[in-house]
């Protein structure tokens, strides 16, 4: 099928198909810093051999799941010869909004809120959205803020929130069954032409926080652990 590049990203290039929908190709360039792997950095800052082979293989394992309990995504099949990924289209929300759930008050949550809470207490898988925006430091937005900016509507807002919960909630599980606790975890959504809300992106390692026997693992670890035999 006759592809065309649209876009060149960080870790993944899109390509458009012939059939209305897109190939995400995964690259094994990772975000970070002087030489070391950094999910929360926002430049390419090293090529880890196989990479983005593993951030496929974790993907297609999550959304064939996510998939299976009726949860709408934008992921349609994979090809692992290639590291590719074909897609439904969707529009992102805004310029870019990211989804956090958490199971425990760590990182960022923690150091805004630790008047309120002690450090890796448990939390009612708790939702925040933030813009994407380097500049400002990917701002905190409300469901009313969303609303009120016009980025999307409420029950779009609470489509979405529902499905996270859900979605975490799968992940969570499978990962405890290897385990393995899941502390929070990042998603994007976007939405179709009929503007019914899904997830898209990538579901990697790179995207979540887990912990094993209290210590946390970092993300090319835990790929490990995830797919050792």
């Amino acid at each position: 099928m006759k592809t065309e590049l649209v876009y060149t990203g960080k870790t993944k290039n899109v390509y458009s198909l012939e059939n209305g929908n897109y190939l995400l190709k995964f690259k094994d360039d990772c975000t970070g810093k002087d030489g070391v792997f950094d999910p929360g950095e926002n430049s390419v800052g090293l090529t880890i051999e196989d990479v983005g082979d593993v951030n496929l293989r974790m993907s297609i394992y999550y959304f064939e799941k996510i998939n299976a309990a009726g949860i709408y995504t934008h992921y349609v099949s994979a090809n692992l010869n290639d590291t590719t990924m074909e897609v439904r289209p969707a529009k992102a929300f805004g310029k870019g909004l990211e989804v956090i759930c958490r199971y425990k008050a760590v990182g960022s949550f923690y150091r805004r809120y630790s008047d309120y809470i002690e450090e890796g207490a448990d939390l009612p898988a708790y939702v925040e959205t933030t813009f994407k925006n380097d500049a400002k430091g990917d701002p905190l937005v409300t469901k009313d803020g969303l609303v009120d900016l016009g980025v999307m509507t409420a029950s779009q807002y609470d489509d979405l929130k529902a499905m996270t919960q859900q979605i975490t909630k799968i992940i969570a599980d499978d990962l405890k069954e290897k385990g393995l606790d899941l502390y929070d975890i990042k998603f994007e959504f976007g939405y179709d032409k009929e503007g019914k809300v899904m997830l898209i992106d990538e579901i990697a390692s790179g995207n979540m926080r887990v912990y094993k026997d209290g210590k946390y693992i970092d993300p090319m670890t835990l790929s490990k652990l995830f797919f050792a035999k």
